[in-house]
Parts: structure tokens; sequence; C-alpha cells
């Protein structure tokens, strides 16, 4: 008796069971569609991302660690915390200087070519600083030594340009790499500090300033190598200075404002621990805020916010203004650490939104080809609202009370939303700031 032909792996059987016909596929079972990537998954599927990020990590690491290093090792040494929160403090105003001409030379001349010397420059400072600390060198030697660290690159704004060049006319992977940037910025400054105490205070004073002299060139070495992400140089721009350009002025405001937010909060909670006898917890609650802002710029970039930047810039600042109130009242209704530190965690989340969206601002008011200097004088504006913070949280302390001293922070946050609302929000025609302003 004939066989009938076996039937074939692609042809259906069919069969008969009482009244109801059943069909078998025996087709092979393709795998079922591959979920598509998160956007940090893109954004670092590109070509060279992942090598260039990872250099700038590496060599943004440091950025958290010499002025704490710098403050253990001249207090440490010379006995007096005056003289080294007067060290750093030059450094820092010495950074505001040149950080920007160091930047305009890098949109000028390249990456690479200016980087590797200016960091190599800042290095030498470092270590200059170690042997005057160590062999006694008279005070003033600090200063000088310290002051030279101000040409170290300021990598962030660099790698802020590379994803720019990368992805242009990409407006929602634009807002995850700022994102992602700002996350790297808050983790960076959530560890650096923790490693360089940690460091002084294991094995010696220097221990922090000499681990940063390394990591610092390294990173820079492995970012400035991957040259085919590098954005071009512009020899002759034509543009104007970032400065001149419209909106640029009050979004500099802003960044001071928010960069006082930032001084006071570390200064007073420092001072506020240290009166309840838990220095040494300090550094673990500061890093709570750090790590509450990472979480939240993460989420902020894995989505895609509604409206334009220039409209969402004004509640970002109102929710930072609310929640900095919450240390306020965690001090002044508990004045104890445990829900200072909660209140500090939830307090952090409104910073990152804040600081991507005023970011996003700033690149888009900028010349493409003298990013690198815009974004620098927006970190220089954060710097010197750094520096104006410390001074203020600092006084407050000393003059009035540690929990008073929260009172700081929500100033600055309101006074950074009240800039925003008189110069930034449209209020027709007439404001000249904002109408050239993109609204996408």
């Amino acid at each position: 008796m004939p066989r009938s032909p076996s039937p074939s792996r692609d042809t259906p059987l069919f069969t008969v069971t009482a009244d109801t016909l059943v069909a078998v596929d025996f087709g092979p079972r393709g795998r079922s569609e591959p979920r598509p990537k998160g956007p940090y998954r893109r954004l670092l599927a590109l070509p060279g991302a992942r090598a260039f990020t990872a250099g700038n990590l590496i060599a943004r690491l440091p950025m958290g660690m010499f002025s704490v290093s710098a403050v253990v090792m001249i207090a440490g040494t010379r006995g007096s915390y005056a003289l080294a929160g007067a060290v750093t403090a030059t450094g820092l105003a010495a950074t505001a200087v040149v950080a920007p001409w160091t930047a305009r030379l890098v949109d000028r001349y390249g990456q690479a070519r200016v980087a590797l010397p200016a960091t190599a420059f800042a290095v030498l400072g470092s270590l200059a600083l170690v042997l005057c600390v160590r062999y006694g060198a008279p005070d003033w030697t600090l200063f000088a030594a310290y002051a030279a660290t101000a040409t170290t690159p300021n990598t962030g704004g660099m790698s802020r340009a590379r994803w720019a060049h990368l992805l242009k006319g990409d407006a929602e992977a634009l807002h995850t790499a700022n994102s992602f940037e700002q996350a790297a910025d808050e983790l960076c400054f959530m560890l650096g500090p923790v490693l360089a105490a940690f460091l002084c205070g294991t094995f010696f004073p220097e221990a922090g300033t000499l681990v940063g002299a390394v990591l610092l060139p390294a990173g820079v070495l492995l970012f400035a190598a991957q040259r085919s992400t590098e954005p071009p140089p512009a020899r002759r721009s034509a543009a104007r200075s970032p400065l001149r350009s419209p909106g640029m002025r009050p979004l500099l405001v802003v960044c001071l404002a928010t960069g006082a937010v930032f001084g006071s909060l570390e200064v007073v909670t420092l001072a506020f621990a240290d009166e309840r006898g838990h220095r040494a917890a300090s550094g673990a609650v500061l890093a709570l805020q750090a790590a509450g802002s990472c979480a939240a710029g993460l989420l902020y970039g894995a989505v895609r916010p509604a409206g334009s930047a220039r409209s969402r810039l004004p509640w970002c600042l109102a929710a930072m203004a609310v929640l900095m109130t919450l240390p306020l009242l965690a001090a002044g209704l508990t004045g104890s650490l445990a829900p200072l530190a909660g209140a500090l965690l939830v307090a952090g989340m409104a910073t990152a939104p804040t600081m991507v969206t005023t970011m996003t601002l700033v690149q888009r008011c900028t010349p493409a080809d003298r990013l690198n200097e815009g974004m620098t004088l927006a970190v220089t504006g954060l710097l010197g609202g750094i520096a104006c913070g410390s001074a203020a949280g600092g006084w407050t302390v000393e003059h009035v009370s540690a929990t008073a001293g929260y009172g700081v922070p929500v100033a600055a946050a309101a006074t950074a939303l009240l800039v925003s609302l008189c110069t930034l929000v449209p209020f027709g025609s007439s404001n000249r700031f904002t109408d050239s302003l993109p609204t996408h």
C-alpha cells in the first residue's frame, strides 16, 4: 500500500476530533521580536559613545575630590580651616576667570589639542600644592599652586558638545543625553567627596589629591583619544560671544542662584551635623541629596516631557523652591539628622531636572561652533553661585543658627524662580530676552 508523503515542517497537519477540525503547524518557531532598547541603551549604542563616556566619568570624578582633599590636607597640616577655605575659594575664583577662555580655545582648536596641555598644567598645580603643604612652604604658595588648577578643562561641557554633535536634529535623544550627563555630574560629586575623605583619613592627608591627580589625566587621555566623536573645531567663528546671545544672561543669573542653592545646602548641612555631634555622618547625608538628584535625572531623561524647555524651566524651579522647604521644616521641627537626611533625599530630586532644562536652554542660546564656551559660562555661573551660597550659608549659621541656615537655599531657589518668571517666560512681543529663544 503506498504511503502518503510525510508532511514537511512547513506544512500544517489537519485532523478531526469529534466535530472539531484541528490544525497543527510544524513550522519553525521564530524568535519573538526583541524588546526595544531603552533610551540610555540607544544612546550608548552610538559608535564611540561608550569609550568617550568612560573617559569622561574617570576625568570628572576628581572634580568632586580636589576641593575636599585640599581642605582636609591644608587644615590637617596647618591647623587652619580658614586658610583651607581661603585657598579653595581662590581656586574657585581663578576657575571662574580662566575656564571660559579655556573653553573658547577648545572650540577654536579642538578638544584634544587644548584639553591635554590644560590638564597637564592643572595636574602640575595639584602636585605643587602637595609639595608646598608637605614641606611647609609659605602660605602664599598654596594660593598660587591651587590657582594653577583653574586650567582644568570642563569635561562635562565637552561631553555635552559631543552629544550635540552626534545627535544633531534629534531633540528627544539630546534631552536624554543631557539628563545622562547631569546624572553623571551628580554621581561624581556624590562619590568624589566620599572617596577623598576616605583616602585622606585612611592613608595620609595628601592621598586624595594624589589619586585625583592620577585619575584626571588618565580620564582626559581616554576621552581625547576618541577622535571620531569629537566635534570639528571652528577656527574662525563668525558667531558672537555666547554671553551676548539673547536669553543667555538671564540663564546665567538662574545658574548663579541655583549654584547658591548647592553651596549653601552643603555648608549648612555640615554645620548642622557638627552641632549635633555627627560630623562623620555629614558626607553621607549630603550624598543622599546627590543620590536623589541622580535618580531624578535618569528618570527625567527616560521620559519625554511635555512642552518646550522654556516653558518647563519655571515649573522645575518652582518644584525646587517648594522641595527646598523640606530640609528647613525637618531641621526646625525635629532637630534630628535622620529626618533631615530623608528631606534632603527628596529635595535633591528637583535639582537634576532643573539643571537639565537650564543646560538645554543654554545650548539653544549658544552658537553651535562656540558650544563649549557657552556651557562653560553656565558652569562658571554655578561656581560663582556656590561660592556666594557658601558665604551666605556660613554667615547665617554663625550669626543665627544652623537651622535658620536652611532658609538660604529656599531664598536662592525662589530668586531663580523669580528671574525665570520675569525674563524667560514670554509676556508678549516686547520681551527682548525670549523673542530669540527657540520654543521647540
